[in-house]
């Protein structure tokens, strides 16, 4: 494993994360608990030092899974990131019924971090990011939320996720900013810009998809069709046509590097992601303790840049969209 000195909060963290978004066990297909815990101990073994979970990921499901995966291990030699501010965990949600709503307030942040801890298991949190901005709520509180938290010693770092720079810029205001998370992989990319931007500015980054939701594993060879409510069918707008047969070109060149290096094509795209050097480190979600040991080994190798090249010059001219959701064109 190779790690990531992160800047401003001075550790070390290991160049990919555990993503948990899927073992929420909701809307994201079928998942096997005894199983995704086995997978997460296996990172571990392999090297990861950071887990990244959330509420929202199946209503606090996802948090108490790593809950029990991180049970009877040495706590100090990991990094737990978890997230505030939407789902039906928030206080907002709680007083109206209404999960779809973001609460970022003082209230409900200090509520949140006491909720997350419980389910996990744990006494403090490395890593606190807020999951999507609430623009109901002023910075200035939300920030205050998160210093009284740090003084209490029940989270160490603050995170925002998913957010632009204006807001990382008004944050810093009030509160240092540690990490930023934002996606980003071969088939999302519309937010390189300000992950470099974060990069230059001392902040490390934490970048989500990096598999493209399974897409760039090869594990999808015709357009799937997953069940109504998943994530995929919405969030992601490259497993229907006219983007998806874009991204098979993509795969048709990870394909010939596959052959040549005799290396899985997810390695392949961890390392494309890892080639960056505006990538801290890359959170990659697993299901099973084979896909565990698959994903470790990507650091075993590099891509040369003769291969990153005819990597970013597929990319460049099949992908005619950057990823994001609303399907705008570069």
């Amino acid at each position: 494993m190779r790690y990531t000195h992160f800047k401003s909060a001075d550790v070390d963290v290991s160049q990919m994360a555990v993503g948990t978004w899927a073992i929420g066990g909701k809307r994201y297909g079928d998942v096997d608990e005894k199983e995704s815990i086995e997978a997460i101990r296996a990172m571990l073994e392999g090297g990861v030092n950071l887990i990244d979970t959330a509420p929202g990921y199946g209503v606090g499901h996802s948090e108490e899974v790593v809950g029990k995966a991180i049970k009877g291990l040495d706590r100090s030699k990991l990094f737990i990131a978890t997230k505030f501010g939407i789902s039906a965990t928030t206080m907002k949600a709680q007083k109206t019924g209404d999960g779809s709503l973001r609460d970022s307030s003082y209230e409900s942040v200090l509520y949140e971090c006491e909720q997350s801890l419980r389910r996990m298991g744990t006494d403090y949190i490395d890593f606190y990011l807020m999951h999507w901005p609430d623009y109901d709520t002023p910075v200035e509180e939300t920030a205050s939320a998160l210093n009284h938290l740090k003084e209490q010693g029940k989270i160490r770092f603050v995170g925002l996720s998913n957010v632009t720079e204006e807001l990382i810029t008004e944050f810093q205001k009030y509160t240092e900013v540690n990490a930023v998370q934002l996606a980003f992989s071969m088939v999302v990319r519309k937010d390189r810009p300000l992950m470099e931007w974060v990069h230059e500015k001392g902040i490390d980054t934490m970048t989500y998809g990096s598999l493209g939701a399974g897409i760039l594993t090869g594990a999808f060879r015709t357009p799937p069709q997953f069940a109504e409510n998943d994530y995929r069918n919405s969030f992601y707008p490259f497993f229907k046509d006219p983007e998806f047969s874009q991204v098979m070109k993509v795969l048709e060149v990870m394909d010939r590097i596959s052959a040549e290096t005799g290396k899985p094509l997810a390695q392949i795209a961890i390392n494309w992601s890892n080639s960056k050097d505006f990538v801290s480190t890359c959170l990659c979600g697993v299901r099973n303790v084979a896909e565990a040991k698959e994903n470790c080994a990507t650091f075993d190798w590099d891509l040369t840049p003769e291969q990153v090249r005819m990597l970013d010059e597929a990319i460049e001219k099949n992908l005619e969209f950057d990823g994001s959701a609303e399907k705008y064109k570069r």
